[in-house]
């Protein structure tokens, strides 16, 4: 089983169609976390149950087992486990950073501006009363700044990844069917992680690990297995199927947008599709977003001639270093906000935010990228100084 498994993840490293689905989840998320943005209107849950975190969260899933599952199988448990809980440190860093230098800069803000509204607005109201106890309650991921959730639960899916990942070497099926149930007990039973100064996660992890699962899942599933869901794209009625329910989707989120009282959506559809739809993950979200993998796995294949165009290539770049890119999305977004609450409210204000805060990003991207290349380029001349004799190596 283990050689097979190998063969497989060595066939799907590189699918450049992840990088492309991360750079556009990094873009989609810096969007949507600016507040009241016109340029939002374009991202995924305008058009839909689902939306950009997501498409965040499985395919990190789907990368790290890719990532982590070769070495799993090459080198072991113990050894696997080390890197994964060094990418942990690393995602926890970036938030600790991220949420004292972010709190500050609000506090900050909303000081010399007199606009007190911005600490409510970006959730970080105890930093006002107790402050102590927010910076600690926020190291302990407690704290729910506006715009840190998807990192916060990225960090709780990573520790928890070398037990799922052993699982997934073992028993693959057993171990997305544990998820699954886990899933529908957190529903059930209304699990979640507790938050401060009250209430609950906002992505509960209960809930959210099912994407991350099922992206791991999926990148290991077995050459017999990839053919069947191969076949099951091959089938007109499936497809239709999908079709149809993106429609429906698409139908009802547009109509509670334009319809403020019954009408085309009567108010059990809001209630059943998209009231706290989110925070648990509501199945048909689930469904929705399987629809669409369904859909984008069968029209763009993985040697899809667009991956070559000019035009993809920042956002392909963005999914390479997602990391980068999402950590200076936090910042742009509140930059981005504060200049739309205290400048001109206008569409062009909202465009020319977005467009800017996207720039930065694929510029930081672009750069990330350029300094590991220069990190593993041979020192200058070496390759010629090579056979000289060690006096003349060094002469000028």
């Amino acid at each position: 089983m283990y050689p097979s498994m190998k063969t497989e993840l060595a066939a799907r490293d590189g699918d450049l169609r992840l990088c492309l689905l991360l750079g556009i989840a990094a873009w989609f998320l810096f969007l949507d976390h600016i507040p009241h943005n016109a340029v939002s209107l374009l991202t995924m849950r305008n058009f839909g149950f689902s939306g950009a975190a997501d498409l965040f969260v499985f395919i990190g899933g789907y990368t790290a087992a890719i990532l982590y599952g070769r070495m799993m199988l090459e080198r072991g448990f113990v050894v696997t486990a080390t890197r994964i809980f060094k990418r942990l440190w690393q995602l926890y860093a970036a938030y600790i950073v991220l949420f004292v230098i972010y709190i500050d800069l609000i506090g900050y803000v909303a000081r010399k501006s007199h606009a007190s509204e911005l600490i409510g607005d970006f959730n970080v109201t105890g930093i006002v009363d107790h402050t102590i106890r927010t910076l600690i309650h926020g190291l302990l991921l407690q704290a729910k700044p506006l715009n840190l959730d998807v990192l916060q639960l990225f960090i709780v899916l990573i520790a928890i990844f070398p037990f799922v990942l052993l699982g997934m070497v073992r028993r693959p099926n057993v171990t997305m069917a544990g998820s699954i149930g886990l899933y529908a007990a957190a529903r059930h039973f209304d699990w979640n992680l507790s938050s401060f100064p009250d209430g609950k996660w906002y992505l509960n992890p209960f809930c959210w690990q099912l994407l991350f699962v099922l992206g791991a899942w999926l990148a290991l599933s077995s050459a017999s297995q990839v053919r069947a869901l191969r076949s099951l794209q091959e089938i007109p009625i499936l497809r239709a199927a999908a079709w149809l329910y993106l429609l429906f989707a698409l139908a009802v989120t547009l109509a509670a947008k334009f319809s403020h009282s019954g009408g085309i959506v009567t108010d059990l559809l809001r209630d059943v599709f998209l009231t706290h739809n989110k925070d648990n993950l509501a199945p048909h979200r689930v469904l929705h977003f399987l629809a669409l993998a369904f859909l984008f796995a069968y029209i763009v294949p993985r040697n899809w001639p667009g991956f070559r165009w000019r035009v993809l290539q920042p956002v392909i770049t963005c999914g390479q270093e997602w990391l980068t890119v999402f950590c200076a999305g936090v910042f742009l977004s509140f930059a981005g906000h504060l200049v739309l609450i205290t400048g001109p409210d206008s569409l062009l204000m909202h465009i020319l935010v977005s467009v800017a805060g996207l720039s930065i990003m694929t510029g930081a991207a672009y750069y990330v990228s350029w300094s590991k290349r220069q990190d593993h380029r041979p020192a200058f001349r070496s390759h010629a100084m090579a056979g000289l004799p060690e006096e003349r190596r060094f002469a000028k």
